[in-house]
């Protein structure tokens, strides 16, 4: 094995699970055991091939163009965490709640961008996690085709019944998914841990590229927060929508 290639694959996994925030020469030297000249010349020659996008030495590192194109995937390109990201720092300014843009990839909901909130009790949220658990990863789910849905199938099976209790065969599971591309929501409640979870799509040329969501303790899921947090939701995926029809040629 060429070592300086794993290395350079461990810096890109490295960068990636950071969810859009930059990280810091040091800070992928100390948690990968690497000696810094050798991070330095690994990171500079991904920048150069642009991979990695250095944002100054005191801002660190990010993915790069070349990174995003890999997938060739729309919901991946750079314009998508871009639209989003000032636009997710005001929906949590104003619920005090953490929010996370996600896509379906390799049958699983990937989070691209995720903004914390300040509160004492948060949820914890994994970059990659099964569709069925969260309510952005059931929003995108609802809007593949039958075909792309049945190839879900092949590969993940039916949701276990703790998971999605309603949808535990293909009938339920069509019709909850008919339920959520109606009404341009989904929403998630699970008992085990007392989960709230909402989302919402995010549009471009008529067609569902990601799903931006908010999760949060049972507690603080009152009528009246709820009733909030699904109407500045929709408001974050509408400007993040329109944001991102500019960015685009044509």
């Amino acid at each position: 094995m060429v070592q300086v290639i794993i290395k350079a694959f461990d810096i890109l996994e490295l960068v990636s699970k950071r969810n859009g925030q930059a990280v810091s020469l040091t800070e992928v030297s100390t948690e990968l055991g690497l000696n810094q000249s050798t991070t330095a010349n690994i990171m500079n020659t991904l920048v150069y091939k642009n991979y990695l996008e250095h944002l100054g030495k005191k801002r660190g590192y990010k993915l790069g163009a070349m990174a995003f194109q890999l997938t060739n995937s729309v919901a991946y390109e750079k314009d998508l965490v871009q639209a989003a990201k000032g636009v997710m720092e005001d929906l949590t300014l104003s619920l005090n709640e953490s929010c996370v843009l996600g896509v379906m990839k390799n049958y699983k909901r990937l989070i691209l961008h995720s903004v914390n909130s300040t509160q004492d009790i948060q949820v914890q949220i994994r970059s990659e996690k099964n569709v069925y658990e969260t309510a952005s990863g059931r929003l995108l789910l609802s809007s593949l085709s039958m075909k792309e849905l049945d190839r879900f199938l092949g590969y993940h099976g039916l949701p276990k019944e703790h998971l999605w209790p309603e949808a535990t065969n293909k009938e339920e599971l069509y019709e909850q998914l008919k339920i959520i591309k109606e009404k341009g929501i989904a929403e998630t409640k699970f008992s085990h841990n007392h989960l709230m979870g909402f989302a919402v799509p995010i549009i471009l040329n008529n067609q569902v590229i990601a799903g931006i969501s908010v999760f949060l303790p049972e507690y603080r899921c009152t009528p009246e927060k709820q009733e909030m947090v699904i109407h500045h939701l929709n408001n974050a995926a509408l400007l993040i929508s329109k944001k991102l029809s500019i960015y685009q040629p044509g």
